[in-house]
């Protein structure tokens, strides 16, 4: 993935990078745990003969995997741009001495 569009590696955008790839992926996970969480409700519901309570799945569930799931996000997240940042600038000292 190219940091820039002139191929320079710029610090300010690593921020952007990571709140972005971070909201997105905590969102995605989100969907993913909240349908998980309504399938698994909606099971016990049945096999208990009951009304299934669905506010258990966003809260009990969805909301839960999501906060944990955008903190292990934002960590890999922000140590993949650092060491992408890391990396760009030493390739650029390579070629600026060749």
């Amino acid at each position: 993935m190219p940091t820039s569009t002139k191929g320079r590696s710029r610090w300010y955008e690593i921020p952007v990078r990571v709140a972005l790839w971070t909201f997105i992926g905590t969102l995605i996970s989100f969907a993913v745990s909240l349908l998980l969480g309504i399938i698994g409700v909606a099971i016990v519901s049945v096999l208990r003969g009951v009304h299934p309570d669905m506010t258990t799945a966003y809260r009990r569930v969805a909301l839960p995997g999501a906060m944990v799931a955008g903190a292990v996000i934002l960590l890999l997240v922000l140590r993949m741009e650092i060491q992408q940042y890391r990396q760009t600038k030493i390739l650029e000292r390579i070629e600026r001495v060749s």
